[in-house]
């Protein structure tokens, strides 16, 4: 079993209302999970938002907090409701409607990596899935609520940036549209999960910082935005994801003669980001 649920940095002060999270980016692989999948160690991590947590975790230099995940997303999906049980993957398990992250093996305890591949050769008690959600998504889950808490509590309003990658891939069917490929989408449910103020405010950071920027396609965020974005209660959530050529040999699972160039481009970025709502009244609730 990984070591921990989850890693929160705190700033010296808080005072910043915005919290960075990295559901995807953990990596703590245990052998007693090595050994019950049927993929090596490389193919294990295809579906790992690789290197992301790497770009958020100076968010507490300027006044925010940041949290990861520990267990990989491999063992545990956060960015799923933890009722998303895959009856393909989990004995016990009843099929309950159509649910097409379910369907594609991409439930709360996922059943296939990138590209479809099995992560295991049979089934799993319905007793382990629960287990690990009960160590694992439970914790996570409950920090990250608790520390929006503390923002809000603070500054009147609270903002989530819920940090991801994307495979380059993703942006193909755009590619092709011929608009220029983004590097970065950000994900607000179609407008059901952020005031537009808080969206716009992101868009310009990444736009300041050279990124080219699109919103909600293909990506219009998941569980995460979907259960914390509540901008009527002052409470906004966005998803961003970031095309992983940008920084890292996709293949290989390592970073590119890039990396470095980007890391500081997204240094500047969570500096902005993080700068959402000091010294002004509590954003507008849409």
């Amino acid at each position: 079993m990984p070591a921990a649920a989850f890693d929160v940095l705190l700033p010296a002060t808080q005072n910043s209302c915005v919290v960075f999270a990295s559901p995807h980016s953990g990596r703590d692989y245990s052998w007693s999970f090595l050994r019950k999948t049927v993929l090596n160690e490389h193919a294990i991590r295809s579906s790992e938002d690789a290197f992301v947590d790497e770009f958020f975790d100076c968010a507490p230099q300027f006044g925010a907090t940041f949290i990861k995940a520990g267990a990989p997303r491999a063992f545990v999906d956060l960015n799923r409701a933890r009722d998303e049980l895959d009856p393909a993957l989990i004995e016990g398990v009843r099929r309950i409607g159509h649910n097409p992250r379910i369907a594609s093996g991409l439930g709360v305890i996922p059943r296939v990596v990138a590209n479809g591949r099995a992560i295991y050769r049979g089934k799993m008690s319905l007793h382990e899935a629960e287990e690990r959600i009960r160590e694992y998504w439970e914790p996570y889950h409950s920090k990250l609520q608790a520390l929006l808490n503390v923002a809000h509590d603070r500054h009147g309003q609270t903002v989530l940036i819920d940090c991801h990658s994307m495979p380059h891939e993703a942006m193909d069917g755009v590619a092709r549209s011929g608009v220029r490929r983004p590097d970065v989408v950000l994900g607000d449910r179609f407008g059901a999960a952020a005031s537009g103020e808080v969206v716009d405010r992101i868009e310009a950071a990444f736009a300041a910082a050279g990124f080219i920027v699109t919103r909600n396609a293909p990506f219009a965020g998941a569980y995460i935005t979907q259960a914390y974005g509540k901008p009527s209660k002052g409470q906004h959530a966005v998803q961003v994801e970031i095309d992983r050529s940008l920084y890292m040999n996709e293949k290989l699972i390592r970073p590119n003669g890039d990396f470095a160039a980007v890391q500081a481009a997204l240094r500047d970025v969570v500096k902005d980001v993080a700068q959402i709502g000091q010294g002004r009244l509590p954003l507008a609730a849409e």
